[in-house]
């Protein structure tokens, strides 16, 4: 499933990739839903209105500096910093938030309980926000842990994370962390001491709002059907993956012109306009290439003219070397 067709119109109007990627963070729907921790909407954070949005994002397209700076130190880092980062910038430039602090550590004496991705406030409401974010790409196994429909069926392409493992540790340490003894305290010089009437701020209300963005792609086998994998919202992005030795079977049966490209990491957000897409015989030759030298998956994207964007992953022919165990199976999770 791709993203809404609303949703890819507002993209179409930005070219520069950096800016299609902070639009595709606030339009790209979570994979899972999460209890009690909703994602920061667009009427939060004051782009609710199509048009304002476009006219938001296009005035960083034409004045893209503040953004390139921003991100261009993890632009050869690892993707889960690029994702940080761009929700950093978003909720400092939005015009109805203010970020208030980011990687923010807990202690507990000489312990480091863990770190609070991001901290904001609204500008019209000066109580901290605590926000995790995190941008998974996880391919569905046939067989594998639990039943068909288990988070544990669905893992990295490196094989070293998977949902499962991923959602129990955000719902039970992560989104708990900013309302421990220890958060609370960190995070009081971040409130006014004082409301309208005098009184202390922090001491009324000493819960901290907790908010979750969990964007990505769930890929699904391409040579067997495989259920979403429980609690999977009902609008998560989709794509397919298969084994390298498949690749000529599915191209075999692409219609003329369609045309693709290798999305090279941190881009496997915003997928490329359809005029930045390369002939299929370019693309294969680099496929071709990357199997010869290397076991590594790789994500493209084919598109046709006559139909929507298809993310594809293409794994060695031996995938996986590693599937990750379920939590229930790892001491102490």
């Amino acid at each position: 499933m791709p993203l809404s067709a609303s949703a890819q119109r507002l993209l179409d109007h930005c070219r520069h990739p950096l800016v299609r990627d902070l639009g595709w963070i606030l339009l790209a729907p979570c994979l899972v839903e999460m209890p009690g921790a909703a994602r920061p909407t667009r009427e939060e954070l004051g782009l609710a209105d199509d048009e304002r949005l476009a006219a938001w994002l296009l005035a960083h397209e034409r004045s893209p500096g503040r953004l390139e700076a921003h991100l261009v130190p993890t632009l050869r880092g690892r993707m889960g910093l690029y994702h940080e980062r761009l929700w950093q910038f978003l909720l400092e430039e939005a015009p109805a938030t203010r970020l208030l602090a980011h990687n923010l550590r807990i202690h507990q004496g000489k312990r480091t309980l863990g770190e609070l991705d991001l901290l904001y406030a609204r500008r019209d409401d000066p109580r901290p926000v605590h926000l995790e974010v995190a941008i998974k790409f996880y391919l569905g196994l046939v067989e594998g842990p639990g039943t068909p429909e288990s988070q544990a069926r669905w893992i990295g392409p490196g094989g070293a994370d998977s949902l499962l493992a991923k959602r129990d540790h955000l719902f039970h340490h992560q989104l708990r962390l900013a309302r421990t003894p220890e958060a609370i305290e960190a995070l009081h010089p971040l409130l006014p001491p004082v409301d309208s009437a005098g009184q202390p701020q922090w001491a009324k209300d000493p819960a901290t709002a907790v908010r979750l963005a969990m964007p990505g792609v769930l890929f699904y086998p391409w040579h067997a059907p495989l259920p979403a994998p429980r609690d999977a919202t009902p609008d998560h992005l989709r794509g397919r993956w298969l084994y390298a030795q498949d690749w000529p079977r599915l191209r075999a049966g692409l219609p003329r012109g369609t045309r693709g490209a290798w999305l090279h990491k941190p881009h496997w957000l915003a997928l490329p306009r359809h005029e930045d897409l390369e002939a299929l015989s370019v693309l294969e030759r680099q496929l071709a290439a990357h199997f010869e030298a290397s076991a590594r998956p790789i994500q493209i994207v084919l598109h046709h003219p006559e139909s929507n964007a298809r993310r594809l992953v293409l794994v060695p022919d031996d995938w996986p070397r590693q599937i990750p165990l379920p939590t229930h199976a790892i001491p102490g999770a």
